[in-house]
């Protein structure tokens, strides 16, 4: 009897050991669940002790069966190596598209990475930081993976450290800073391209096998043709309320490049990191090399869901006075361009008084005296006041300003140079250019060269000098309207420093400026602008409370402009002006402007009577609710590219008031035969809801019955009808709960 339980004992492990060797399970593997509310990703070592993402879908509710994910999934291909490798490295056993790659001081270009440790902290603001330890077994190679979780948001910060101990330099080819693996089939890619005046224009398609990347190589205006954010959905395109989704970005404001790959088992690679295009990085023994954060929210709801946690993660975590208020003012610039003076932009600051706005904003023009800045191609680089055009100084505007109780701010461009200054005659040298080529000009100017320390001194003295010499000066304009052209550093040639090290290190050298004079003025606001859109991001915004969506202020342009941004940026950081593009009312341009942060670059005093009461009346309005539009939840309802009208609101976050924008997109439709109700979205079904049409326009009557009373259940199923057409092309409704 003993004998045969023995041998019984014996053929089950044997049995045992048959299974674990043929489905591929580490019998001492190290498992690392990272999950959100809803998601886990999950890492696991391998047999050869190297690290994959076995798993990254729905939250796993048992960790007791985490060790089984792995046998459900094998993605080792012969021909390639490991699929779902989660860090994969170039020059050993793979040959599909790397995360890192590299040569090693002594010239060899093979890299293995294997698992070492990890560590798990929880921070302050409520996330939760992994640090996961990844080191090559022959070359004194270490990479650190983090992943910072927003649990509730369901948003990940994903982000790598390289660094080396070896006795010279790791040249670094390849260098990125996510490597994701999904398993969900047939995905879509939404991204969105842009020139300047089409900012976020929408491309969507299905991802097939190889790869499809998105990149840029601008430099400086690093996404004016293409945009860092995107989104992935999986079975169909991107929805609103329905599926898988993750919205993405790469936080970084330099050259980006991000790799889908379909790969052989119809599954889905993505690599995002820095683009590693004429930037192969040295990196000395101890030197730290940190890549920038892929940001990704995810969903199995749409779009909708994912918006609103990355806005509320962007607000609470990552925007700068996120959760503040903000400032509405009055432009010069297509009012007066270059052409004006004291006089005349002090009877400005009465049009601003009139509408009611915070702040009146001098853009381009006001500085420059050997060479005045008249026009853009001179002056570019002397920041002192033109003493024609304002012989007593920015002091002395603001002080005017005070008298009409609105505040002063100022445009600059401290990056960029023309060549027609005294700053380019005293210091050809801080110029990017290369000396054996033409010059190439971008609205005629030059790039500074922000490697260079005593450049990164000369940008951070011109804000720090405006705000010494004016201490009551309250809003920057930030402008950069060139890319980088003939991409030489003489700082970097006298430092015996590798040219590749020019596009990497101009970004870190803005960020250090940023950075100090974050430090000596932490919340006098900023708006970043390029040219119009060609900066945006989640890195920049750490410095800049808003920025500027386009150039192109067209309302209708413009409506389907920002419903691109609303998927990734909260509201409270989008700036849209009220001007004369477009042929549309001066309503429905206030009404589109109103779904940000609002301004004006009008001049009011030749508005009619009607119009200025209007925009004034629409201003106190704003104010009455622009905290539910910078802090509240916003739900996309009728997207512009399928329905004539456009609708989205937003909720305040006890959902007792609602603000609703209906757009008419579609002019080309003359007579509607049929109008079908809106549904509202966000509402809660067991209040009711008194319905009201604001910023009307004089002597006009609302063919919304004002003080209707509807429940939420009734708005959210059934909906409203929405009275626009072309007579009546926007509407904007006020919903208050009825206690």
């Amino acid at each position: 009897m003993n004998t045969n339980k023995n041998s019984v004992c014996k053929l089950k492990q044997l049995l045992l050991i048959i299974v674990l060797v043929f489905s591929n399970i580490t019998i001492n593997a190290t498992i690392i669940p990272i999950h959100t509310k809803d998601f886990s990703l999950l890492l696991q070592t391998d047999n050869e002790n190297r690290l994959i993402l076995s798993y990254f879908g729905d939250r796993l509710a048992n960790n007791d069966e985490l060790k089984y994910v792995s046998n459900m999934f094998d993605f080792t291909d012969e021909n390639i190596g490991i699929c779902n490798s989660a860090y994969t490295p170039s020059g050993t056993w793979n040959l599909s598209e790397p995360a890192l790659k590299v040569i090693h001081s002594d010239g060899n270009n093979s890299l293995e990475l294997k698992y070492d440790s990890h560590t798990i902290n929880p921070l302050t603001n409520g996330a939760k930081q992994y640090t996961i330890v990844l080191k090559d077994p022959v070359y004194p190679v270490e990479v650190k993976l983090f992943y910072k979780v927003f649990e509730a948001e369901n948003l990940i910060e994903q982000w790598t450290e390289i660094s080396h101990n070896e006795d010279g330099i790791l040249r670094m080819q390849k260098y990125a800073s996510a490597n994701l693996y999904f398993t969900d089939k047939d995905p879509y890619l939404k991204s969105f391209h842009n020139q300047w005046a089409m900012e976020m224009q929408a491309n969507s398609q299905r991802l097939t096998r190889g790869i499809k990347t998105l990149d840029s190589k601008m430099g400086s205006r690093n996404v004016m043709l293409q945009s860092q954010s995107f989104i992935v959905s999986f079975g169909h395109e991107a929805k609103e309320n329905t599926g898988k989704v993750m919205l993405a970005q790469l936080a970084w404001s330099g050259n980006f490049k991000i790799d889908f790959e379909v790969d052989s088992y119809d599954n889905l690679r993505l690599i995002a990191g820095i683009n590693p295009h004429a930037s192969e990085y040295y990196l000395k023994p101890k030197e730290v090399f940190e890549t920038p954060a892929l940001i990704y929210a995810l969903s199995n709801n749409g779009t909708g869901e994912a918006s609103r946690n990355m806005h509320n993660w962007a607000r609470e975590h990552r925007v700068l006075d996120g959760q503040g208020e903000r400032l509405t003012l009055l432009n010069n610039w297509e009012a007066t361009y270059f052409d004006f003076n004291e006089k005349k932009i002090t009877k400005l600051f009465k049009d601003a008084q009139e509408i009611g706005v915070d702040l009146f904003l001098l853009d381009d023009g006001w500085f420059g005296n050997k060479y005045p800045r008249n026009n853009d191609d001179a002056g570019l680089g002397d920041w002192t006041e033109n003493k024609k055009k304002l012989p007593h100084g920015i002091g002395y505007l603001i002080k005017e300003a005070h008298k009409k109780d609105i505040k002063f701010g100022i445009w600059i461009e401290p990056e960029m140079v023309n060549p027609e200054s005294e700053l380019y005659e005293n210091h050809p040298d801080w110029v990017i250019k290369q000396s054996q080529r033409p010059e190439i000009y971008q609205r005629d100017q030059l790039v500074l060269d922000l490697t260079n320390p005593e450049v990164q001194d000369f940008v951070y003295g011109v804000v720090d000098r405006l705000f010494t010499d004016n201490p009551e000066l309250a809003f920057i304009k930030w402008d950069c309207n060139s890319i980088i052209h003939n991409a030489h550093s003489a700082y970097l040639a006298k430092e015996n420093t590798p040219q590749s090290h020019l596009y990497i290190d101009y970004t870190k050298g803005l960020y250090k400026v940023l950075e100090r004079l974050r430090a000596k003025y932490p919340k006098v606001p900023m708006m970043l602008c390029a040219g119009g859109g060609g900066r945006a991001d989640y890195n920049f915004l750490q410095y800049f409370t808003e920025f500027w969506v386009s150039d192109n202020t067209d309302p209708l342009e413009r409506v389907f402009q920002q419903w691109n941004y609303s998927y990734f940026y909260p509201s409270i950081v989008t700036d849209n002006h009220v001007t004369n593009w477009g042929n549309q009312s001066l309503k429905y341009k206030v009404d589109v402007a109103s779904m940000g942060k609002l301004g004006f670059d009008i001049v009011a005093s030749e508005l009619s009577k009607d119009e200025l009461t209007f925009c004034t009346e629409a201003v106190k309005n704003y104010g009455s609710f622009k905290e539910i539009i910078w802090h509240g939840h916003q739900y996309r309802l009728q997207n512009p590219y399928d329905y004539d009208v456009a609708s989205l609101l937003y909720t305040s976050k006890e959902k007792d008031r609602v603000i609703m924008f209906s757009y008419l997109v579609n002019t080309r439709v003359l007579y509607h035969t049929k109008t079908e109700p809106i549904k509202l979205n966000g509402l809660d079904a067991n209040k009711q809801y008194r319905v009201n049409e604001i910023n009307l326009f004089p002597n006009t009557l609302s063919q919304i019955k004002n003080e209707q009373t509807y429940s939420g259940d009734f708005l959210m199923k059934v909906g409203l009808n929405i009275p626009v057409d072309e007579d009546n092309p926007s509407v904007v409704l006020e919903l208050t709960e009825v206690k």
